[in-house]
């Protein structure tokens, strides 16, 4: 086995750590890089787990003394920031230590007969990274962001995610045109119209659209559904969360499929 490339720096000019930091700051540069940054051991473990290796590996020097032995081989390149530095490339208010810049992606085509969730103009990242999460979880393995979704690997998404998506094939920036792909039933939720939600026989496999936060799933999309249906909320709330939502009604579409 080649032993992997280990790198010390301690300049903050050092181009790479430039990189790297546009990426772990700016939710979009993932695009223009064509790479995405995981900060924190357990995105990482996540990555590995799915058999995404790394470009490079990044550790703060104080990690790096305790943790080589059990990361170095991961990655061909492993960079040794001085902490001080390393605080500078962390999102977090507690910065985790290491991360690793993973390739993106390629973009798949939208599979046409896959359980999917459909995102239209979500623009919470923390809503966002919770959906896919739920999706992962409950069977929906295909994700479609609509134009003006928060972007799907930007860090608070990838946060709120907790390694989703690495099992998932996301497909994001397409405009509703794209939704002429899928061969499943379109559902939508609303919390004012529709059939109750407990009272229907959901189809398998589906795709369920959740909308913008405060304007709920757009018309181009509403026309498109084959199903509308709404959670019963005997409390008399207003409305629910959006992920809160879709965790309830994606259980209730692996519930019926697994009956």
């Amino acid at each position: 086995m080649t032993s992997p490339d280990i790198q010390y720096v301690s300049s903050a000019g050092n181009a790479l750590l430039k990189e790297l930091r546009r990426l772990a700051h700016d939710n979009t540069a993932y695009r223009k890089q064509g790479r995405v940054w995981l900060e924190g051991d357990h995105l990482c473990r996540a990555a590995l787990a799915r058999g995404v290796r790394p470009e490079v590996a990044v550790y703060a020097e104080s990690m790096w003394q305790s943790a080589a032995a059990q990361w170095a081989h991961h990655a061909p390149r492993n960079v040794v920031l001085a902490d001080a530095l390393f605080d500078t490339l962390s999102g977090l208010e507690s910065p985790a230590r290491m991360g690793f810049a993973v390739s993106l992606p390629a973009q798949p085509e939208i599979a046409p007969a896959a359980p999917t969730v459909i995102l239209d103009r979500l623009q919470d990242a923390g809503n966002v990274g919770t959906i896919l999460r739920c999706a992962a979880a409950f069977g929906f393995g295909q994700v479609i962001a609509i134009k003006g979704t928060a972007a799907l690997w930007g860090q608070k998404v990838l946060r709120a995610g907790m390694g989703a998506h690495f099992g998932l094939q996301l497909v994001e920036g397409v405009d509703e045109g794209a939704l002429d792909a899928l061969r499943v039933p379109i559902v939508t939720t609303s919390s004012h119209a529709g059939e109750l939600l407990h009272r229907q026989r959901l189809p398998w496999p589906c795709a369920w659209a959740l909308g913008h936060e405060g304007q709920g799933v757009g018309g181009e999309i509403a026309r498109r559904a084959a199903l509308s249906v709404r959670i019963a909320q005997p409390g008399g709330e207003e409305s629910l969360n959006v992920a809160a939502a879709a965790a309830i009604c994606l259980h209730a579409s692996a519930a019926t499929h697994a009956a």
